[in-house]
């Protein structure tokens, strides 16, 4: 069977093209086309299927990380959303969490943006459901009508519907949604209840507005890629990834787009856990460098922290996420020199894809991260990015000679500090995930992927001293390898506030039962897609309850066992979440604690896909995979290397920096004093010498 996993960057589209039966892998990276995503998507599958000699019609399963969601809020380009909410609640937008950022200055010059669905396009429902889930006031069906034919005039392209205390009955929302299908039919509605069925009323209310703000974009998205593989790959099935890290079916995620607003950088997370369990290292920090910004993640006993809120631009919605931190730091982030303040800065601002650094020789004038590494001998000029795109260094020079000018420094001074800056950057994201989380860094191992981490790896190794830094096979496509190995994932929950101490486990452990139940459903609501023919008893369960100090807001989220649940066994519960806290905040109470949430997830059955074990050590010698003699600049110095081919690097060998490894699709750099040795799954280990 031949499986795609295809992950849209902003700068390149990778595509990863598997047989899964001899573990064979091809690979391909293209331009992507932000006008239009899905045009890069066929672009690169064409180009793996010549690659591997494959006939487009043989693929039988396509998995993709899309940024479509992500892009509709970040561009301002989603749909036109009206919104009904119980009478009194109209400004539940606008009145939010009344959070100004920036402190006291703050006040001064915050310019909110405006929401998703402005107070026009806001209709009040004349009904009230009580939090007991007792009807107060039953719903004024007549009134509601006239609201909706007004709404319906002003060219509305989605509607939310969220009413007070819904999470406890969802009757009104679906009566309203029914009747609002009888006046605008062609109008799709998103209902609080069925998108996040939990307390908070704002969170509930931005959360499904936010779902209906871009679903729009993303159906038709989906349909066009549907429509595409249905002509040229008879009708493959398409999984979209989820921001948790897991795999929706191609309708889940059309009606829940809300869920995938950080599907492209859980690819590169979801690859790292893959090769970290290939390679028997379950502690990983993820380091994703792509051409635009980097993502971090922690990843611990191979499984990557998630919260509860996903923010994009200024919108938080509450939809689990796995934890990753991006910055504005990429291979194509611009450096420059304020003339007011004569500091070096390094981004956020990128080349992008068009024109991109001066180095691609395609119109870019402004010095970058890129120009800088080819200026230090990092990225050496003669080999060929992606496998087909010329490296030019004196046009790299030419640009990161504006930075040096302007701060009376050599060519190469320059390029290092702009390296260096980028790099303390990323450390301190870096820091977010672990330090700031209660974790140390230097219990964990540093996975560099993406196209530009590899180049950084050592340097960012240093600064954490999270040895030995991986450089797995293929990085600069491992979001697509992550999007190829996940698995089928859906989750569902529902809100309880209850006393721990007066819990009735039996009673909570049906609920979770139910949600499990209907959370597997949910794997199934395909027409096409091979999750309906899932055995169940491939399925697995995983419990949590949402617990928090009796009296705070604040909520953590605990892995719990459904039989201990059963049980009434909560000390173990308890014993959980006080160490949680401990670790997050320093200390912790002694104080009565509070279920908040309930959340069941499913998981499908996992990847087929390996790595292959070579087994023995090559009896082959490392010099036979040296290109040629070449010169890095390194801390002030300039430092006689060798240049040399990963593909002719076997399980044995020992590379000696300094030293440059390149491959199609990402160049890693190894610093005098350091060694990577490759080992029996072809991973690079970048350690210190011995």
């Amino acid at each position: 069977m031949f499986k795609v996993g295809v992950d849209v960057g902003g700068t390149f589209t990778d595509v990863l093209l598997v047989d899964t039966k001899s573990s064979s892998f091809f690979t391909s990276k293209v331009p992507s086309t932000p006008e239009d995503s899905s045009k890069g998507v066929l672009n690169g599958i064409k180009k793996a299927c010549d690659l591997a000699n494959v006939d487009m019609a043989d693929i039988e399963v396509i998995t993709h990380g899309t940024t479509v969601a992500t892009n509709a809020i970040l561009t301002g380009r989603g749909a036109k959303v009206g919104l009904v909410t119980t009478k009194g609640y109209g400004q539940v937008l606008q009145i939010a969490r009344s959070y100004v950022p920036g402190g006291l200055g703050g006040w001064l010059y915050y310019q909110k943006t405006p929401p998703l669905a402005p107070l026009e396009y806001t209709i009040e429902a004349d009904e009230r459901m009580g939090a007991d889930g007792v009807v107060v006031q039953n719903l004024d069906e007549d009134a509601l009508r006239t609201s909706l034919e007004g709404l319906k005039t002003k060219n509305i392209e989605a509607l939310t519907i969220c009413l007070i205390n819904s999470f406890s009955n969802d009757a009104h929302e679906r009566r309203i949604r029914e009747i609002a299908s009888e006046v605008m039919p062609d109008i799709p509605a998103s209902i609080s209840s069925e998108v996040i069925p939990e307390l908070q009323e704002y969170e509930r209310t931005i959360t499904t507005v936010a779902n209906s703000y871009v679903r729009p974009e993303v159906e038709k998205y989906i349909s066009n890629l549907e429509a595409e593989f249905g002509e040229k790959m008879n009708g493959a099935s398409l999984s979209i990834l989820r921001s948790d890290g897991g795999l929706a079916t191609a309708p889940s995620a059309a009606n829940f787009p809300v869920n995938l607003l950080m599907s492209g950088p859980a690819g590169g997370v979801s690859g790292a856990i893959w090769v970290g369990e290939q390679a028997g290292i379950n502690n990983v920090i993820t380091f994703d460098m792509g051409g635009t910004s980097t993502d971090v993640a922690l990843i611990e006993n191979g499984q990557a922290l998630v919260r509860r809120e996903t923010t994009v631009g200024d919108v938080t919605v509450r939809a689990s996420a796995l934890d990753v931190r991006s910055i504005g730091a990429g291979g194509g982030s611009i450096a420059h020199v304020p003339e007011l303040t004569k500091a070096l800065r390094v981004g956020p601002e990128s080349a992008g894809a068009v024109p991109g650094p001066a180095a691609y020789d395609k119109g870019g004038e402004n010095p970058t991260v890129t120009d800088a590494n080819v200026v230090l001998g990092y990225l050496p000029e003669n080999q060929k990015l992606g496998g087909d795109m010329n490296i030019r260094k004196d046009l790299a020079e030419k640009a990161v000679q504006k930075v040096a000018d302007a701060l009376g420094l050599t060519v190469n001074e320059a390029a290092e500090g702009i390296v260096k800056i980028v790099n303390e950057r990323m450390f301190g994201a870096v820091r977010l995930v672990s330090i700031e989380k209660g974790y140390d860094p230097r219990d964990f191992s540093l996975m560099a992927f993406g196209g530009a981490g590899p180049l950084h790896a050592n340097a960012l190794g240093e600064l954490t001293q999270s040895w030995p830094v991986i450089v797995p096979p293929g990085p600069g496509i491992l979001c697509a390898y992550g999007d190829a190995t996940t698995r089928l994932r859906n989750e569902a929950s529902k809100t309880i506030i209850v006393n721990m101490k007066n819990a009735d486990g039996g009673k909570i452990a049906n609920d979770l039962s139910e949600l499990a139940q209907s959370a597997g459903d949910g794997l199934t609501i395909s027409g096409n897609n091979d999750a309906v023919n899932l055995d169940p008893k491939t399925l697995e369960y995983r419990y949590e309850i949402d617990i928090r100090y009796s009296g705070q807001g604040l909520v953590l989220t605990v892995p719990v066992s459904l039989d201990d649940v059963k049980a009434g066994k909560f000390e173990a519960v308890a014993q959980d979440f006080d160490e949680m806290h401990e670790q997050l905040f320093t200390f912790r109470l002694d104080a009565e604690k509070e279920f908040v949430n309930l959340r069941a997830i499913v998981l499908g059955p996992p990847s087929d896909v390996e790595l292959s074990d070579s087994g023995e050590a090559s009896s082959g010698s490392v010099d036979d995979a040296i290109i040629m003699d070449h010169e890095i600049f390194h801390n002030g110095e300039m430092h006689k290397a060798k240049v040399y081919d990963r593909a002719k690097l076997d399980p044995g060998h020992i590379v000696n920096g300094p030293a440059v490894i390149t491959e199609m699709d990402s160049t890693t750099v190894v610093f005098p004093g350091h060694e990577a040795k490759v080992d029996s799954r072809r991973n690079l280990l970048l350690s210190p010498k011995s």
